[in-house]
This record gives structure tokens, sequence and C-alpha cells, in this order.
């Protein structure tokens, strides 16, 4: 597989940014990518929300925003795909280019702007594909919208029923105004109207906080979880600060950054909400994996499961099988039999 990618990449890598984007769609579609047949060792094996997967590695958000290639990555040897943001609305997101790569700095700038055909085409493929593998759906507010938390309670109200995780993405920092939502009372009002909403339906739902929530925010965050009893936590989305280390003409493009150059601070803001948390819900951890070393820095910082989005665009799908290796190769080198026997390790 990794020489099949390096020959695409040599394609890719001299296209604009969001047209390689919607080739690598087009090759998914057509099942021109290869599957990785492999079976994970045992050791990658987690259980979360009383199911088991048989990897802790995820896509996240992002890349299949209209649920049209699920099936598709989880072919390439992901443990679970997120698909979406979906909103309401079909809409266009901001204006072209919104996409770039920092090559120098292995990292992306995106202000997309929840780009997507909406809920009715989202759901229309999600309910005709078959019911295997882990796949969540992220709902996101229409940017006209005038009562947001109406829009994630439309989402999730429709899509629960082919999900098997919803996602309330409060975090995109290209939306104006939506991470206003991550404050206590909008974010516990939110959340209690699509509770409410989506009733007793078995469907675990988290919510999608951004890397740049301060300790503050994240009493309030994780306040409004636990008394709401909420089934987990992404942390993070993309950051707007942009560390004095970036070389790329690129750095200084409007958006938020993802990629290698978050790794650091997703990490302690994860480690920071597990302290919080106390176990109390799972967590994902998303925002700069390329390794599988990233990934079991993760887990030991307090994630049940981990995303990965950015260093896809620069390894392509070799990067899924090197991550897993590499991950179990640090469980049996630490000794620890088991992915969920490494979660939290460095809070203990």
């Amino acid at each position: 597989m990794a020489v099949w990618y390096s020959l695409i990449d040599l394609v890719l890598s001299r296209m604009d940014a969001e047209a390689a984007h919607g080739l690598a769609l087009r090759a998914l579609k057509s099942g021109l990518t290869p599957r990785d047949n492999r079976d994970d060792p045992s050791s990658l094996g987690v259980s979360v929300w009383g199911r088991s997967l048989p990897n802790p590695i995820g896509l996240a958000a992002g890349f299949d925003k209209n649920a049209e290639v699920a099936d598709a990555l989880l072919g390439l040897g992901f443990g679970l795909v997120e698909i979406g943001s979906v909103t309401p609305r079909p809409q266009e997101g901001n204006p072209r280019p919104r996409l770039f790569r920092l090559a120098e700095d292995r990292g992306v700038i995106n202000r997309m702007g929840f780009p997507g055909q909406g809920l009715d085409a989202a759901r229309s493929r999600l309910a005709i594909r078959p019911r295997r593998g882990f796949v969540g759906v992220n709902v996101g507010a229409n940017k006209d919208s005038t009562d947001r938390a109406a829009d994630y309670v439309t989402g999730c109200v429709a899509l629960a029923p082919y999900a098997d995780y919803l996602v309330c993405n409060v975090s995109s920092p290209n939306t104006p105004g939506l991470r206003n939502l991550q404050g206590r009372s909008e974010l516990s009002g939110l959340l209690k109207r699509v509770q409410d909403a989506i009733g007793a339906k078995p469907v675990p739902l988290v919510v999608k906080i951004a890397p740049d929530a301060s300790d503050d925010d994240l009493d309030d965050i994780v306040a409004v979880c636990r008394d709401l009893r909420l089934d987990g936590i992404i942390v993070g989305n993309t950051t707007l600060s942009r560390p004095a280390s970036l070389r790329s003409p690129r750095r200084g493009e409007t958006g938020g950054l993802s990629g290698a150059p978050l790794t650091s601070l997703s990490t302690e803001v994860l480690r920071k909400t597990a302290r919080r948390v106390e176990g109390q819900f799972p967590l994902i951890g998303c925002g700069g994996v390329g390794s599988g070393a990233d990934a079991y820095a993760k887990i030991r910082a307090g994630a049940t499961l981990v995303q990965l989005y950015s260093a896809m665009v620069f390894e392509g799908p070799p990067l899924i099988r090197r991550i897993k290796d590499e991950l179990a190769a640090l469980l049996a080198r630490d000794g620890h039999a088991s992915v969920s026997a490494a979660i939290g390790a460095d809070l203990r």
C-alpha cells in the first residue's frame, strides 16, 4: 500500500488542496483504494459504549462530510469513522481557497465553514448502508441559523437511527460565534435540548470542544457534561493559535490549524480534561496524531479512542497500519496487554 500511495501522492501534492480532497473521495467511491485485510493485534481491541472495536484509531470528521465513503474508509483499517459535520440545510461554506497545506510543518489550515449537501443527503446515504463497523455522525449548525441549538436538535434527531454515536460540534472556528456555544449556560441548554429530543434512544452523545479552551472553560464544559451524564467529549478541534515554530509561507492564513503543530497543545488539553472527568465517561483524543507514539501519548493522557485527519493529507492510507503497528509495539514495550490498561497511565 505504501508504494501505491507514494505514486499517487506525486499527483495530489501538486494539486489545490481541496481538489486533491475531491479526487481522494472519488477514488474511495470507485473502489480503487486497496483494503487493509490484516487482522489487528489483539492488544489494540477496545470496548466503548458497549461495543467492541478492533482498534482505537479513528478518522475525524471533516473528510467525509456528506457520508459518501464511510465503509470504504473503514476498509482502510480504521477502528471508527466519523462523518460530517452535517448541517440541517445545504450550504456552500466560505469562499475558496479555504484549505491550505503547510508542508514544511506537516500541518493544515482550513476555513471551510461547514460546506455540505445538508441533512437529507447524508441521511439518505446512511439509511442504505449496511450497519457494520463503527460510524459516528458529527452535527453542526447552519451559518445563518437564528436558533443554532435547534439545528443540533434537528440533526441529532434525524440521524440518530443511523449513527453509532452522535457528536455536537460546537468548536469549529470557521462559523462566526459557534464557539460561544461552549459557554456553561449555552452548552448546558443546547445539550439538554438534544438529550430531551432524542429521548431514550441508545445512541451515545458526545460534544467536540476546542483545544483553545482555558482552564475555566474546561471547568464549565466538564461540569455540564458530568451534570447531564453525557457519554463523552472529543478533545479537540483545530486551533486559532499559531506556534512560533511554523515555517510555511501559508502560516498566516485565516482559519483553524491542525496537524503536527497541534499535537502538544491538544494532548495537554486532553490531559487537563481527563483530570476533571475522573473516568466518568470516555474521551476521544484528536489533534496532531501522526504516529503510534502520538496515539499512545493521547491514550496515556486519558483517551479511550484517538482520531486523526491531517496526517493523512501527507501520508495517505499507509499511515493507518503504521500507527497501529507502532502503538501495539509501544503497549508491549511498557507491559500493557491492552489499550484499556494504558488509558490514563500518565494520570495515575
